[in-house]
Parts: structure tokens; C-alpha cells; sequence
């Protein structure tokens, strides 16, 4: 019996600790009530410019670019980062905004044989750099598996999924790329780092 509530003890206290955790990040996170005010400045000269999606640093808890997909898919771009490896990281969340399962389309793999043969991904991802006119395909490591998110073939309605992409590095001058992944809008973001 002393097992069983121990045991048990040490579950409620790692819930708490984790609840305890939970409250002090939202609380920080509800923070920075005034920051919304400031984004006004840079949103009004992005849209006098061009439509293509704002960049957000003065918000980091705004996505860097949203691209819709078919079936109610939502790619939400959260950072571009450069790495001193000569890489860039692409993180973001896909949501299922539709009413439905969605069936994650092959075409986010790409056509590449060696990429389709290691199972459902986003090696079909693809940085375009406008002025040098090159385009960056995700990398592979020595196996040929792509270096993103791989193995999600469905996802529930209003279920997001954490994804990461990685590509070999544009120059160093190039700090804004267009992203382009199969079946979503293009966006142009830029490159942090």
C-alpha cells in the first residue's frame, strides 16, 4: 500500500509542478498587454508597401507568415532562423482548420524518390531567393531522409502539429526568401540570424 501512495504522491506533485509551470508562463506571456499598441506603426507601413505577409518582431507571439492549404490546412510560420552550421531552420505549426480529418496530401513530400520512399514529410518545402534567383530544397542527411517533420499522414479538426524544416543556407546578404511548400500559398519572409 505505501508503494501505490507513494507512487501516487509523486504523480500529484509532478501535475502541480507542471500546473505551476503552466500558470507562470501564461502569466508572463499576458504580460504585455501594452505591446499591442506598438505593431500599428509597422503594420500600416507593411500595408502600404505590399501585401505579402508583415514580418512581426515586435511580436513574437504572432506567426512571421500564415499559408493556407487545401482541406482547411494552415501553416503558421513562427521563425526563420539561421544557424552557424551554414543551415536554416524553419519552425511553424500546421493546423487543421477544416470541419474534417484531413488527409495530409503526398504532394507535401515532393517528387524526389529518395525522400518519398522514407514515408510522408515536407520535403517538398522549398526557400526561393527572388534576387539571386536560386531555390533551396530541404536537406537530407546520408540516409536521404529529409531534415523536417516527418510520419503525420492525418490531422484532427482543430489538431496543430509542431513542423520544422531545414535548408542548406542562402548568402549571408539574403535576408528575405520566399517559402513555398506543394498544395499552400507562397510567403515571403524573412531570414533572422
Amino acid at each position: 500500500m505505501s508503494m501505490r501512495f507513494t507512487a501516487k504522491a509523486r504523480r500529484g506533485l509532478v501535475a502541480l509542478s507542471v500546473a505551476a509551470g503552466l500558470a507562470v508562463g501564461v502569466t508572463g506571456c499576458g504580460g504585455s498587454g501594452g505591446g499591442d499598441d506598438k505593431p500599428s506603426g509597422p503594420a500600416s507601413a507593411s500595408t502600404a508597401g505590399d501585401s505579402g505577409p508583415s514580418t512581426q518582431e515586435e511580436d513574437p507571439g504572432r506567426p512571421l507568415a500564415e499559408l493556407r492549404g487545401s482541406d482547411g490546412l494552415l501553416l503558421q510560420i513562427t521563425s526563420v532562423q539561421r544557424d552557424a552550421g551554414g543551415f536554416v531552420t524553419v519552425n511553424g505549426t500546421l493546423k487543421n482548420d477544416g470541419a474534417r480529418t484531413a488527409v495530409i496530401p503526398s504532394a507535401l513530400s515532393g517528387n524526389e524518390t529518395e525522400i518519398i520512399k522514407n514515408g510522408r514529410s515536407l520535403g517538398g518545402a522549398t526557400l526561393v531567393d527572388p534576387k539571386g534567383k536560386k531555390r533551396y530544397y530541404v536537406l537530407r542527411d546520408t540516409e536521404g531522409r529529409p531534415l523536417t517533420t516527418t510520419g503525420f499522414t492525418t490531422l484532427k479538426s482543430g489538431a496543430t502539429l509542431a513542423v520544422f524544416m531545414q535548408f542548406p543556407a542562402p548568402p549571408a546578404d539574403v535576408t528575405e526568401v520566399d517559402f513555398q511548400l506543394p498544395t499552400f500559398t507562397s510567403a515571403g519572409i524573412k531570414v533572422s540570424g
